[in-house]
């Protein structure tokens, strides 16, 4: 074997352990992410699910490449507009930012919302929401869409880091009694979105 080819393959070997170390990285981060996320449900009282609920949350498994980075573009003059929840009220919101990502072949632009409906609340005032529905709804993942949180503080050189696998259930997944926004037109996507959080298999509550 000439010494080229040997380096070759010393290189692609050396490469595809960089890859899986980085793969194997991300996944660790991906799951302290979704411990974190579990257990919130168990610390906050206005929460639907108990421990036993949530052993019935499933998850695809971590791909990196449904995170994405975007070009962002803010918002000339964004006026506030009445966001529809699936109880029927509504909820102001300011269409903040619009960012585009790209996935292999698909190309798609995606909505970022601010919560107007306490504007001097400090948990509202750098959060950018993010609801979407897409071609798994319905099948492997909740058909009311999911969300994702995200940060004005996220975007720096007008572009914005995406991680679908962060996306989660609205709580409307699990029971009823909640105000859960409905993800506008201009976030359903014609492709799935094989990433985040699946459909819950957990019996639906019914709040009286």
């Amino acid at each position: 074997m000439s010494k080229f080819r040997c380096l070759l393959l010393m290189c692609t070997w050396f490469s595809v352990g960089n890859l899986a170390t980085a793969q194997n990285n991300y996944a660790d981060q991906l799951n302290m992410h979704r411990l974190r996320y579990t257990q919130g449900f168990l610390q906050d009282p206005r929460s639907p699910l108990d421990s036993n609920d949530i052993k019935s949350l499933e998850f695809f498994s971590a791909d990196s490449t449904w995170k994405l980075t975007c070009q962002c573009k803010l918002t000339e003059n964004p006026r506030p507009f009445e966001l529809p929840t699936y109880s029927g009220v509504t909820r102001t919101y300011l269409h903040y930012a619009t960012a585009r990502c790209e996935r292999g072949v698909e190309k798609f632009d995606v909505r970022l919302y601010k919560n107007m409906t306490q504007p001097g609340n400090p948990l509202y005032g750098s959060n950018l929401f993010l609801p979407f529905k897409d071609a798994s709804n319905d099948e492997q993942t909740y058909g009311g869409g999911r969300y994702i949180n995200l940060s004005v503080n996220d975007i720096e050189n007008q572009q914005i880091v995406i991680d679908f696998n962060t996306c989660y259930n609205p709580w409307c997944a699990y029971s009823s009694g909640y105000n859960c926004p409905v993800p506008p037109i201009e976030n359903h996507f014609s492709f799935a979105v094989a990433a985040g959080e699946k459909q819950y298999k957990g019996k639906y509550k019914t709040k009286k």
